[in-house]
């Protein structure tokens, strides 16, 4: 069976200092895990032959098909508030880019395929366990209406990968997103003083992710409202990403880099779960902030594209970078109001959203299930201590009676039932790096149909000894 892909390579006619041009390091003995097949119809792309040997040959790197350019990009970022001049893709192979069946320019990434001229001290592979939790999470996000990049497959590589854990299934993801360009693409080229490569690179971004703007600063008002919705998306399902270094801010609007991320259970404002966000960087409440500081870095190297008055360029990035709260307490707001099935507004409703997250806080109430259970009265039932809410109830009934009552179709296609958890993410991963995918698929199934009534279980936080408290990045 013949492996046609429609590939349309944009990125790769920028000039070669933008990337390094190599094809992925082969492997020894590639497997399936998963093909994506509604995702394949997407981008045109027939799903047998993505399945067949010929296919899965494409997707652990052992054959460059027809049309595709592969290259490694460079980009540079701040890690934790410290600045790194250069990264780069030390892990990944941009394949090409195809035009899906929408009109959408789509990326087609191979991550974990190898060494590359970025990968420094690393082996540029990928274990089995973070090729399933980002497929599983990723594939939960787009299924939640988040804005993020998709699973297009997985196979394992028939090697051994060497991990703190010990020896792991090595794996590799077929990533899908509408590019790869980063916040710290941007860097890369201005810490260099390269200011051609930062214009050149602000006209492709303008034409791929917002042909509507037509000037440096307002691709910067684009990005800014682009990342106050997202950040408002990972709050309304209380989604930790974890690791918001500007290498991992996307600047259409994705959410990009699935490492140590994970779900809450039990409310925590200050939730940390990554283990090496020792200080809360990344923390849960923290990440609107880091999302404005992030955007402050991408503003700053566009300053000699907005004008040629350096001070007047100051003056305009950061009224637009301040634009960010109003627009992301906006987003938050309308997120938290569907949430609590209000459907219109009052000038109370910021408080009464914060107050139920305080009230859920106090008492260790679950995150996700709290809010499902909101439409059918129930809320209560997920908490520890119900005094917090008991406390909170008169303010909210109130409310719904100047409404008229809660809007519970709103509320059940904005609370979803179930979400990834990490206890269900790891016990999936643990059964795939045994050969057994069985939990994998079945998990899949359900955080993917994420509105409906899932099957007894899945719905379930953890059960004490379950708990999972620290995620890790996969390198």
């Amino acid at each position: 069976m013949t492996l046609q892909i429609p590939f349309d390579n944009s990125y790769g006619r920028l000039p070669e200092r933008f990337y390094v041009r190599q094809a992925a390091v082969p492997v020894r003995a590639p497997g399936l895990i998963k093909v994506n097949r509604a995702l394949a119809a997407e981008l045109g792309i027939d799903a047998e032959a993505l399945e067949s040997p010929a296919g899965l040959a494409v997707l652990a790197g052992n054959r460059v098909p027809e049309g595709a350019d592969p290259l490694a990009q460079a980009y540079a970022g701040h890690q934790f508030g410290g600045w790194n001049p250069q990264l780069g893709d030390g892990r990944a192979i941009l394949l090409g880019e195809v035009v899906d069946r929408a009109g959408r320019r789509r990326d087609i990434q191979l991550k974990g395929a190898g060494r590359t001229a970025f990968s420094r001290m690393g082996d540029g592979r990928a274990w089995v366990g973070p090729v399933i939790r980002e497929y599983l999470v990723s594939e939960a996000m787009h299924a939640m209406g988040v804005p993020t990049t998709r699973a297009l497959a997985a196979v394992t590589t028939g090697e051994t990968i060497l991990r703190e854990q010990g020896p792991l299934p090595g794996a590799v993801l077929t990533r899908v997103a509408s590019s790869h360009i980063r916040v710290g693409t941007f860097q890369y080229f201005a810490a260099r003083g390269d200011l051609e490569a930062v214009e050149m690179l602000a006209d492709h971004v303008r034409k791929r992710h917002y042909p509507g703007a037509e000037s440096a600063l307002e691709l910067l008002e684009a990005v800014v409202a682009a990342q106050a919705r997202l950040i408002a998306d990972w709050m309304g399902l209380g989604f930790i990403h974890g690791v918001m270094n500007t290498d991992n801010c996307h600047v259409g609007g994705e959410t990009i880099d699935y490492g140590p991320c994970a779900f809450m259970d039990t409310y925590q404002a200050e939730k940390v779960f990554s283990s090496i966000d020792h200080g809360g960087r990344y923390a849960y409440d923290a990440q609107p902030g880091i999302a404005a500081w992030n955007l402050a870095q991408f503003a700053t190297c566009l300053l000699p594209l907005i004008d040629e008055d350096r001070d007047r360029s100051v003056a305009l990035a950061t009224e637009a970078v301040h634009r960010f709260p109003p627009l992301y307490e906006a987003a938050f707001l309308a997120k938290f109001r569907a949430k609590m099935g209000l459907s219109t507004e009052e000038e109370d409703d910021w408080s009464l959203a914060l107050d139920l997250m305080q009230a859920m806080e106090d008492g260790r109430a679950d995150f996700t299930n709290a809010y499902r259970a909101l439409s059918a009265g129930k809320a209560q039932d997920w908490f520890t201590d119900r005094a917090p809410f008991e406390a909170w109830r008169p303010r909210y009934e109130a409310r719904l009676a100047r409404q008229g009552g809660a809007d519970r179709a709103l509320m059940d296609r904005t609370n979803p039932a179930v979400v990834p958890r990490n206890h269900q993410v790891e016990a999936a991963i643990a059964a795939a790096a045994s050969g057994d995918l069985a939990p994998f698929e079945r998990l899949l199934a359900v955080v993917t149909d994420p509105f409906a009534e899932p099957p007894a279980g899945f719905e379930l936080p953890p059960a004490e000894g379950e708990e999972v408290f620290r995620t890790f990045c996969g390198t």
